[in-house]
């Protein structure tokens, strides 16, 4: 267990996970390669689903069906049924049907209301899910729920992800223990709009619906929709957070939010990692801003440009894409007042060049594309813009030559 500040800690999810919640993740050969490709999340009775879907106006049915079921139930629903391999996008009532005839499989088998099941897919756009397997492993899939199967659960979304996304912590609040737990999937097509991702947060405390959804947008905000591998939005993108449990005084909910916000954030980060073909995570924090929502906007202009990150990913100083990023990013600032570091490198001060080494720039980015999976593999920009006391952050990755070659031959 390692520390993570005074509240929260790092857990081992395969021994602890919110109390309650059941996960299960199998392969249902809905993918050529046989990998885990359904999972299931089975959250207690009286849990309350929030959900933030993609901002596209080309949406998979399940986003549109998903939204309603939580409207019409006020967020009390029991189940998410996630398939991976096919995106079940841009195809019509079959499309609708698919997920009627899951969802309503799913609930016979635990013995819950339909509308209580909500599913999400990912995978190839325009490919229908492949009902006739997936139903016929759906009681596998509901015999494998276990209280420890949050791993399997989380390798089961997984398409060109290179990694796991999953992430446990814990904290104690009036000598009870608190858990919040989270996994997600992304690689390409992520854009700082949500984006081709999917990802879900659970939580054993009791928060009522009103509250439990500004929660979820003020996480969303500050991770979810500060990420971009390609300036791609996709049909599919959702974000489910569940709580359920005995309730806490309201004076503990900045705790809650803190522990919300490290997952929601831990996920964001890692789905930028591991964006397609890159080599490092790209991190700018903007600070001096009027208000958050002008930070976050010029840092994500940062993290979605392909200038800025093809420079990264030939270690190139050039800070003249950075600060061009910044200002096509809608947000008013007099550069004459700004600061810009990469690294520890100061590069224009008020404005004005500083003198700098741009081969130590150089070196300083080279040794981030070869540094540990998130460890010491982060590329740190960071601009003040010395006109108010708000800061925000965005998260990217360089843009490499893999990137082309991976999505030039996505479906073939």
């Amino acid at each position: 267990m390692s520390q993570l500040d005074s509240n929260w800690s790092f857990v081992d999810d395969s021994k602890v996970t919110p109390k309650g919640f059941l996960f299960a993740g199998i392969s249902a050969g809905l993918k050529a390669s046989n990998k885990k490709d359904l999972a299931l999340i089975l959250a207690p009775e009286g849990s309350i689903f929030s959900g933030m879907f993609t901002q596209s106006i080309v949406r998979a049915s399940c986003v549109d069906i998903c939204e309603e079921r939580i409207k019409t139930t006020s967020g009390f629903v029991r189940a998410i049924l996630i398939n991976s391999g096919q995106a079940n996008a841009c195809t019509g009532n079959l499309g609708i049907q698919h997920f009627q005839i899951a969802t309503g499989k799913i609930a016979e088998l635990l013995g819950i209301k339909e509308e209580e099941v909500l599913m999400c897919s990912t995978g190839v756009i325009g490919v229908p899910i492949q009902i006739n397997d997936l139903v016929k492993n759906l009681p596998n899939l509901v015999s494998d729920l276990k209280g420890n199967n949050f791993a399997n659960a989380a390798e089961a979304i997984l398409t060109t992800d290179l990694t796991l996304k999953k992430v446990s912590i814990e904290t104690i609040i009036q000598g009870r223990k608190i858990k919040i737990a989270g996994f997600a999937k992304g690689s390409g097509m992520i854009y700082p709009n949500m984006a081709t991702m999917l990802a879900f947060l659970t939580c054993d405390v009791g928060i009522q619906k009103e509250e439990w959804d500004k929660m979820i947008a003020i996480a969303v905000q500050k991770s979810f929709n500060a990420i971009s591998v390609d300036g791609e939005t996709s049909t599919n993108d959702s974000f489910v957070g569940i709580n359920a449990g005995e309730k806490i005084e309201k004076r503990f909910f900045p705790i809650i939010q803190q522990g919300i916000d490290i997952v929601c954030q831990n996920l964001a980060k890692n789905i930028a990692r591991d964006g397609e073909g890159a080599n490092c995570l790209l991190e700018v924090l903007v600070q001096g801003a009027k208000n958050t929502d002008d930070a976050i906007m010029i840092a994500k202009s940062i993290c979605n440009s392909a200038l800025v990150k093809t420079a990264i990913h030939g270690c190139d100083p050039n800070w003249g894409r950075i600060i061009s990023a910044a200002g096509n990013s809608g947000v008013k600032f007099n550069l004459n007042d700004v600061d810009l570091y990469i690294g520890n490198a100061h590069i224009l001060e008020k404005g004005k060049l500083n003198k700098y080494d741009p081969q130590k720039v150089t070196d300083y980015i080279k040794s981030r594309m070869k540094g540990r999976y998130l460890v010491d593999d982060i590329v740190k920009i960071m601009i003040n813009l010395n006109s108010g006391e708000s800061k925000g952050t965005a998260w990217g990755c360089d843009l490499s030559k893999k990137y082309v070659e991976i999505n030039s031959e996505y479906t073939t």
